[in-house]
């Protein structure tokens, strides 16, 4: 139908729904969850037929201020932290995976244009992880222990020092979203950069293989954390850029939210990854199968957690109604 007979069929009732929103008192909360009912088929009817006008926009303002007041004195159930990794982390990554993917393409293209500038000027690896530690993995590649750097720290102070310091960059790489995307993307750049320069190092050293079987036992979670952490900046920059039938205000906060939660989903990771950097991976002689075994573990977690189990969860419960929608991002 078109839009003006939209309206006319609907005003009256969306008045009285702002009326009852707006009485202060105890509200029905049955009568309060069937008006969200009500106010969402309508406004998943208005997306639908009228994406960029203002009736969408109203009935947005309407449905939030709805689940404000259904959800403003909720108790929080004991199992919440449970169902946090449960379903609203992974609920959040299923409408997120395009800012991953774009995170990720960020990387790969970093790191390739890091090995493609290493190759061509013998002082890009200087230039990019600096004279010390060239030099300190030089000399300890000429005693016969290339990975002796890992074995430098006592273990709990190098867990703690570790941890900490990428639960840091994580942080800074999101925040960097603020600058409308561009912050967090040039920090991908650069550690993709980085760790270019830092692989093709050790493969003009004849060491490729041999440093991958050790550093990716913790570069394999503490590298896709660092992903991830964009893609949580990414999601916060686009919601500035990009808001559709939110406002940008409302859209940012909507954006920093599910962003500052994938931030709090990635913490476990750079702790299990910061235990295997201080405490496993200065075991440099241990067998292969061991550290491919830890490395593919790794790497199948990330793949199943962040991507597979999200769209899993996504199918079984069918498409995600708005009434779950406004649940997660309020």
């Amino acid at each position: 139908m078109k839009e003006i007979t939209f309206l006319n069929q609907n005003a009256d009732k969306w008045q009285q729904f702002e009326s009852l929103i707006s009485t202060k008192g105890n509200s029905d909360p049955d009568l309060m969850a069937e008006l969200f009912i009500q106010i969402t088929d309508d406004l998943s009817y208005s997306k639908t037929n009228y994406p960029k006008s203002k009736t969408t926009k109203y009935l947005n303002s309407i449905a939030a201020r709805v689940h404000q007041e259904i959800y403003k004195n909720k108790k929080e159930k004991s199992g919440r932290i449970i169902s946090f990794w449960k379903y609203e982390l992974p609920s959040i990554f299923k409408n997120s995976h395009k800012q991953l993917l774009y995170s990720f393409l960020i990387f790969v293209i970093s790191m390739l244009i890091g090995i493609v500038s290493a190759a061509n000027d013998d002082t890009f690896v200087r230039l990019i992880l600096g004279d010390s530690y060239v030099n300190m993995t030089l000399e300890n590649i000429d005693k016969g222990d290339p990975m002796a750097v890992y074995k430098s720290m006592n273990e709990i102070d190098m867990f703690f020092g570790i941890t900490l310091n990428n639960i840091r960059v994580a942080f800074v790489c999101f925040a960097l979203g603020l600058l409308f995307s561009f912050g967090t993307g040039a920090m991908l750049f650069y550690n993709g950069i980085m760790l270019g320069a830092f692989q093709y190092f050790f493969y003009i050293k004849g060491l490729l293989f041999p440093s991958i079987l050790v550093i990716w036992i913790h570069g394999t979670l503490e590298i896709s954390a660092i992903i991830i952490a964009g893609c949580a900046g990414l999601v916060m920059g686009n919601s500035i850029l990009f808001p559709e039938t939110y406002s940008r205000g409302v859209s940012f906060i909507k954006g920093a939210k599910q962003g500052v939660k994938i931030i709090i989903g990635l913490i476990p990771v750079f702790i299990v990854a910061g235990f295997l950097e201080s405490f496993i991976t200065r075991y440099s002689q241990m067998p292969m199968w061991l550290s491919v075994s830890i490395i593919a573990c790794s790497l199948s977690f990330i793949i199943w957690y962040f991507i597979i189990y999200p769209i899993q969860l996504n199918k079984r419960n069918g498409s995600w109604q708005l009434i779950g929608n406004w649940g997660r991002e309020n």
